[in-house]
């Protein structure tokens, strides 16, 4: 029976591509050969257990308690606080810009394509948000992390209202409708699998990782949790690697379709599992390159960067201006390490714009463009005034 399923799931995955042309598939592939490599073995299971407790299981909790208190709350429409008062707006906008994650961020830019928001308001959200990396800074460093969300949402308050004031806004045919419709996602095998061994391990996860955070000692079971957390580690990688390459935003981008209790309760639970699964992977990489390249090659990047620590913020919010959270949560992993000074995280944090890019691309490109050039200026002054005095 074992076999047979086996040989069912593997069927399954090669009819949907995913060893022939998934290149997500180099991740296990690669980690499962460093475990295996004596000289890497040891460094490997380390950080492969601490991504997995000292942040992963930290996103997924935090991940499953806003989309919790999400669903509590009214639909949020900038266009009735706009109609209060326009600095309302952009203030609130960007409050949800500096949530952690995209979900906040992608809500005012789907509004906006809905004319529901003015452009300040897309400024300051773009400005604001940090993205998925914000998990990553706010497990490892808590008190940078909240002074990043703090700095996030003034700047882009400031920004925001400054674009209202001063600059025209877009004209109409800029902004296009959105027109994506909400289907029922059919529940892959590997998100079903993913749904039950997060539901198994999320609460005794979650223990662990706190006593780890306030330095409890496991004693006699420390290795054996190490291995533990190795293992979920991989097992993510696996599971990222597998599921279906979806969007993470149409939920929100709808507006022609109500989905019932069922679909939405489906849908929270896979964007869960699929966004903590992202963040995973891009911290496992970054977290591995690092290692193998400090302990393994012999590389000072602190050196490095220090010989050019002018450039650092510079490059940081060139960086930044990337769409997605992966390259950004790379620079956040290097500020962990100490590799790179805070002025270059801020001004990285400020000139990101996460995931939310990739849904203001898709509905209306040159607000986008416009967004992201207008944030890149507050991020450079920000992160050389930081630099300046540091």
């Amino acid at each position: 029976m074992f076999f047979y399923s086996l040989k069912d799931a593997v069927n399954f995955a090669v009819l949907q591509g995913k060893f022939t042309s998934n290149k997500r598939l180099l991740l296990p592939i690669l980690l499962a050969l460093a475990i295996a490599y004596p000289p890497l073995r040891s460094v490997t299971i380390t950080t492969l257990a601490d991504a997995f407790f000292q942040v992963t299981v930290f996103v997924a909790s935090t991940l499953y308690l806003y989309r919790h208190l999400v669903d509590k709350l009214p639909h949020l429409q900038l266009n009735a606080l706009y109609t209060r008062s326009p600095i309302l707006e952009v203030a609130f906008a960007a409050f949800l810009g500096a949530l952690p994650g995209c979900g906040g961020a992608i809500v005012v830019v789907t509004q906006f394509t809905q004319r529901q928001a003015s452009f300040g308001a897309l400024v300051a959200v773009l400005t604001a948000t940090m993205g998925d990396a914000a998990f990553l800074l706010l497990a490892q460093k808590p008190l940078e992390g909240l002074l990043i969300l703090l700095l996030g949402i003034s700047v882009g308050f400031l920004s925001g209202i400054a674009v209202n004031r001063f600059c025209n806004p877009l004209p109409a045919s800029a902004i296009t409708k959105p027109k994506m419709q909400i289907s029922a996602k059919p529940i892959s095998y590997v998100d079903q699998i993913s749904i039950i061994y997060w539901q198994i391990i999320m609460l005794p996860c979650l223990i662990i990782a706190l006593l780890m955070a306030f330095n409890i000692d496991f004693g006699l079971f420390t290795h054996a949790i190490e291995l533990f957390g190795c293992t979920m580690a991989v097992l993510i990688a696996v599971a990222w690697s597998l599921s279906p390459i979806t969007s993470t935003y149409n939920m929100e981008s709808s507006s022609t379709k109500k989905p019932n209790m069922k679909e939405k309760q489906a849908a929270r639970y896979l964007q869960i599992i699929e966004d903590t699964h992202f963040v995973s992977a891009w911290v496992i990489v970054s977290f591995m390159l690092y290692e193998i390249l400090v302990n393994v090659g012999g590389l000072d990047v602190a050196s490095w960067f220090s010989e050019f620590a002018m450039f650092t913020p510079l490059m940081a919010v060139l960086v930044g201006l990337l769409p997605g959270c992966g390259p950004q949560i790379v620079v956040t992993t290097l500020y962990i390490q100490g590799v790179i000074p805070f002025s270059a995280l801020a001004g990285n944090a400020i000139s990101n714009d996460g995931d939310a890019l990739f849904p203001a691309i898709a509905l209306a490109p040159k607000a986008a463009l416009l967004a992201t050039l207008y944030s890149t200026v507050p991020a450079l002054i920000v992160a050389y005034t930081l630099y300046g005095w540091s």
